[in-house]
């Protein structure tokens, strides 16, 4: 039996892991090798690795997690979970049985895409979620938003450390008249209308094209559309969940545990706030570390 089996191998997961392997603890690690930011070029903001390509990040840390005799890194979905803790079963998707007695899951969110052409070609370059992983490349520059609802007024006051030259885009919202009133006291043009298509231009401006006006240049576009897990795990064992603006997150206490007691949750599946490889990686370590301490006698 593991004492721990990690459902979801990218930076939250495998920092759980690297703090269970350094305690001795089994674990085996379950990932499909789909993390979300497989799209981006390059990571940022996380401390020694500014600037590296996500994926390079996450294979030197699988040769560094290989150096301990208890972690077992296994390329393979979760089909399903069931048991207690102390007596956690996982049937995998190449039909093998597992056996925990503690569950860190962090397999993760798929961002879904709208059915706007180009959009899903320019995610994760063109077209990005968050400032503190991408704005310091672009800053200064001229960058556009995607409204989607209330939450959109605050990153225009964020964008505000970055670039003095924004504009919104409604996309069909109703954007109320003082929060209007507040864009053009800031200088900032929203335009009305439902975006019709996203293209990729020669000069690497992003062309933004709407139904009622003119296409508009920006360098960078931002957007935050929703997103659902990637598994559908959390669902069969009932853990509670929270919603937030863009999508379901799983509810965990300070220690990283769920709503089932033994199972641990981190990374941007447990992450109602601006996710990063930086809160994935703090959250999955300190997941490890409660799975851990929950099992001393």
């Amino acid at each position: 039996m593991n004492d721990v089996i990690i459902i979801g191998g990218s930076f939250a997961g495998l920092a759980a892991a690297l703090q269970l392997g350094r305690a001795r603890r089994t674990v085996t690690v379950l990932d499909t090798g789909l993390p979300r930011n497989r799209f981006a070029d390059h990571s940022h903001g996380l401390l020694g690795h500014d600037h590296k390509p996500p994926q390079d990040i996450l294979a030197e840390a699988r040769r560094q997690l290989a150096r301990y005799p208890t972690i077992k890194l296994v390329n393979a979905r979760a089909e399903s979970v069931s048991g207690t803790m102390d007596d956690f079963s996982v049937l995998t998707g190449d039909g093998e049985s597992l056996k925990a007695r503690r569950l860190i899951l962090s397999y993760g969110v798929a961002d879904q895409m709208p059915g706007i052409p180009g959009f899903a070609e320019g995610w994760g370059t063109s077209i990005v979620p968050c400032p503190y992983c991408d704005g310091f490349e672009v800053a200064g520059r001229h960058w556009g938003l995607v409204w989607s609802g209330a939450p959109s007024h605050n990153y225009v006051r964020l964008y505000h450390d970055w670039t003095d030259t924004l504009t919104v885009f409604a996309d069909g919202h109703d954007i109320p008249p003082e929060i209007r009133a507040d864009l053009a006291r800031r200088g900032i043009p929203a335009v009305d209308g439902r975006i019709t298509e996203i293209d990729r231009h020669e000069g690497n401006n992003t062309i933004v094209k709407v139904d009622a006006g003119p296409q508009v240049a920006v360098d960078i576009l931002f957007a935050h559309p929703r997103n659902k897990p990637s598994a559908r795990l959390h669902e069969a064992l009932g853990l509670a969940t929270v919603d937030t603006p863009q999508g379901t997150a799983l509810k965990v206490d300070e220690r990283r545990e769920t709503s089932m007691r033994g199972i641990y949750a981190a990374g941007d599946l447990a992450n109602p706030q601006m996710p990063s490889v930086t809160t994935a990686s703090w959250q999955g370590a300190m997941a490890g570390i409660f799975a851990q301490q929950s099992m001393l006698v």
